[in-house]
């Protein structure tokens, strides 16, 4: 027979279980919160018409052609959510990245589509070349160096177009000396200062971009990009590339990847107190979605367990491959 011992009740005048007794009370005191609203749903847009091709070591990810791209954002929008992030994949590349900044490039072409269908909807675009340079890396080579200020010159160039085709803000990424003050001024100058600059200001030389390397055909073929993209290590130099980021006009700062690098974000957001964006990575989503095909994870809550932590490092938007799924369960 099972006894049942009984036991003198505890003279405590701080329970803080009671605040966790029913989901209605959870839900009062609960701290961070999230929105749709502050999710970026970044989007790879390619050449050709109806054209849906998943991303092999993205489940779920799809490089989409304009016409596929506005549904696409037309879905987000019905879910919630407003912004989006563009990533060009053209059909032809060349050693300096020229079709970054052609007119009638996957970009821009879907960047003018969307806002023709739905002129509300924020359109943020990448500003990068190694998805249009046939060696793969981030800016010029000139002999076995990634050259800064001619990558500077080419960069400026795609966001002008970007700005020109309608983009609400342009999002350089690839980590360049000077390239957010060259791109303020340039903008400035040719009427688009209403146009935002959101910097990848503290974008780390990450092993968790291998996914998105697959969907934008970007992997260097030669070499790797430590010279430009962050140690791993290092926090205080993240904090001078804010610094000098924000001096030279960014209006948003960004953290790129997210989860292994919440110290970060919070550092950035208490330091500077400038609206702060983070990346949830494609390796980051890619090892959820593997998790979850082999039994070993509840997708749902790991996803939203991954997205209030960065919420709670201090992101205010949080780009992630998740923002649609996200949307639905929060909804």
């Amino acid at each position: 027979m099972t006894q049942i011992h009984t036991h003198t009740t505890l003279k405590l005048t701080k329970r803080l279980r009671r605040l966790r007794t029913s989901a209605a009370m959870r839900a009062l005191v609960q701290e961070t919160r999230l929105s749709p609203d502050m999710f970026v749903l970044p989007l790879f847009v390619c050449e050709g018409e109806g054209v849906r091709r998943e991303v092999t070591s993205m489940p779920g990810v799809h490089n989409l052609s304009v016409d596929e791209a506005v549904l696409e954002v037309e879905r987000a929008k019905g879910e919630g959510i407003g912004s989006v992030l563009l990533f060009g994949i053209p059909d032809r590349k060349d050693d300096i990245g020229s079709l970054a900044y052609d007119p009638e490039a996957p970009v821009q072409s879907a960047i003018r589509a969307i806002k023709r269908t739905l002129p509300d909807v924020l359109v943020m675009t990448d500003v990068c070349l190694c998805e249009y340079t046939d060696h793969g890396h981030c800016g010029i080579v000139i002999g076995d160096e990634i050259a800064n200020d001619p990558s500077v010159d080419q960069l400026v160039r795609a966001a002008v177009s970007h700005a020109a085709a309608g983009a609400d803000i342009v999002a350089p990424s690839d980590m360049m000396d000077g390239r957010v003050g060259a791109i303020r001024q340039a903008l400035d100058e040719r009427g688009f200062n209403q146009t935002a600059i959101m910097s990848y200001a503290a974008k780390y030389c990450s092993a968790f971009y291998g996914p998105f390397r697959d969907a934008a055909g970007s992997t260097p073929q030669f070499g790797d990009r430590k010279t430009h993209q962050m140690d791993p290590a290092n926090v205080r130099e993240a904090l001078r590339e804010v610094e000098q980021d924000i001096e030279e006009g960014a209006d948003i700062v960004m953290v790129k990847p997210a989860l292994p690098y919440l110290d970060v974000i919070a550092r950035v957001k208490d330091t500077f107190g400038y609206p702060t964006a983070a990346y949830h990575v494609s390796g980051e989503y890619s090892m959820l979605k593997a998790a979850v095909r082999n039994g070993w994870l509840d997708e749902r809550r790991a996803m939203l367990e991954s997205l209030t932590a960065i919420r709670r490092a201090g992101a205010d938007i949080i780009i992630t491959y998740y923002a649609r799924e996200a949307a639905r369960a929060i909804g």
